[in-house]
C-alpha cells in the first residue's frame, strides 16, 4: 500500500473517530424530539403519582425532563411554601396554598393519579416553541375519566425540556384553563408568602 494511501486512510479512521466522540457528547437518554421528552415525563408521572412540588426521589426522576425556567419556578414555590408554614405555626390551620394537594403535571381532585397517558397531537408555535396535548386516563378501562393537558416543550441546551404545563378545562369540573407557571406563583412574591391578593412588600 503506497504512503498516500496510508495517510488518506489514517485521515478517515480520524474523521470517523471524531464524528462518533462528537455524537457521544450528548447524554445517553435525553429526548431528542418533543413527543420524547413529554413521553418521558408522564411514564413518571404515572408511575409514582407526585402530589405537590415533587420530593427526593421523584423530583430527581422528573427534573430532567423541565426546563430550568420551570425547575426556577419550582424551587421559589417550594421556599414560598417553606416561608407560609413559618408564618402559620398552627398545625390545626389547613394550609391555603393551592399546589399542596394538586398534580403538578396532571390537575387537581383525582386527576393528581392518572392510569395512562396517550400524546394526542403535537403542534409547532412561531416562537419555535411545542405544544404537545396529551390525553390522561384514571379508573377503570371500561369506563375511564379522561381529560387532558397541554406540555409546552422548548430548545434548551441542544434538547427539548418543559417549559410549562397548561391544564384544560374538565367537562366533569366548573373550573378553567390555567398554567403551571401561574399556579405556582399564586400567594407568593418569589420566595415569600403574601397570600392571594397580596402583593409586593406584604411578606412578613
Amino acid at each position: 500500500m503506497s504512503f498516500l494511501r496510508i495517510m488518506t486512510l489514517l485521515q478517515l479512521v480520524t474523521i470517523l473517530a471524531f464524528g462518533q466522540a462528537a455524537s457521544s457528547d450528548k447524554a445517553p437518554g435525553l429526548p431528542e424530539q418533543p413527543e420524547a421528552v413529554v413521553r418521558g415525563l408522564y411514564r413518571e408521572v404515572t408511575a409514582r403519582h407526585p402530589v405537590g412540588i415533587p420530593r427526593d426521589a421523584d423530583m430527581k426522576a422528573v427534573a430532567p425532563y423541565l426546563s430550568k425556567n420551570l425547575l426556577h419556578t419550582i424551587d421559589l414555590a417550594r421556599a414560598c411554601e417553606g416561608d407560609y408554614y413559618r408564618q402559620h405555626e398552627n398545625p390545626k390551620d389547613k394550609p391555603q396554598i393551592e399546589w399542596l394537594e394538586f398534580g403538578l403535571f396532571t390537575g387537581g381532585n383525582e386527576r393528581v393519579s392518572p392510569s395512562t397517558f396517550d400524546i394526542e397531537k403535537i403542534q409547532s408555535e412561531k416562537d419555535g416553541s411545542f405544544r404537545v396535548h396529551v390525553r390522561l386516563t384514571w379508573g377503570s378501562a371500561s369506563k375511564p375519566w379522561i381529560w387532558h393537558v397541554v406540555a409546552v416543550v422548548v430548545q434548551e441546551d441542544g434538547r427539548f425540556v418543559i417549559n410549562d404545563i397548561v391544564l384544560l378545562p374538565d367537562e366533569n369540573l366548573d373550573d378553567v384553563e390555567s398554567r403551571l407557571s401561574v399556579i405556582l406563583a399564586s400567594g407568593c412574591d418569589g420566595p415569600h408568602w403574601v397570600g392571594y391578593g397580596g402583593k409586593k412588600g406584604d411578606a412578613k
